[in-house]
């Protein structure tokens, strides 16, 4: 069972979570897409950025808890979600751009470079990604959650040969400068 089935533990990160969304994030991803274009959100949570999202593009949400999904389909019963694994993203539709908000940092180095090999995959060519992550080079444990901080450097690793960076900068969340995010268009 993950992190997020448990629904105490959903309860918790909802009451951390409030008041924050990715707006900035989705923003920035405006500058690259045209309106309507097909977008997966990896780790879709409470659906905060899904909702965002929807308000240009065409959205599919997507998260491992089933909780997070079933809480948002009773919302919003018609809405495109899958039960979807980020670093395995077993799925045989593609997307114009994929979207992530502080959810690959869960994932070890290793498996954010294989997510992102799998993510080229999942895009049609020239597909863009947007994923934020906390900045730094710590590792954090949250009660058994595990969050891998990332550099630029350790970033531009991931991605290298597979996409090319448009955007990559260092932002405020909580903390001044402690997170992280990029915007890659796919090599393909």
């Amino acid at each position: 069972m993950g992190y997020y089935d448990d629904v105490s533990n959903v309860e918790r990160y909802l009451q951390m979570a409030e008041g924050y969304d990715g707006r900035n994030l989705v923003e920035r991803l405006e500058a690259y897409l045209p309106l309507g274009s097909s977008v997966l959100e990896l780790g879709m949570g409470p659906g905060k950025d899904l909702d965002l999202l929807r308000e240009k593009f065409t959205v599919t949400g997507s998260d491992t808890s089933k909780v997070f999904i079933e809480r948002y389909l009773k919302k919003h019963p018609t809405s495109d979600v899958l039960l979807l694994d980020a670093l395995t993203l077993k799925t045989d539709r593609q997307f114009d751009a994929i979207y992530s908000n502080k959810v690959m940092h869960h994932l070890r180095l290793e498996q954010m470079k294989v997510s992102f090999q799998r993510q080229q995959q999942v895009l049609h060519p020239n597909g863009i990604a947007l994923h934020s992550f906390w900045y730094g080079h710590r590792i954090e444990d949250l009660d058994g959650l595990l969050f891998y901080q990332v550099t630029e450097t350790e970033l531009e690793a991931m991605v290298a040969n597979k996409f090319e960076i448009l955007e990559m900068k260092r932002y405020t969340e909580i903390e001044e400068n402690d997170s992280l995010y990029g915007i890659f268009r796919c090599l393909k």
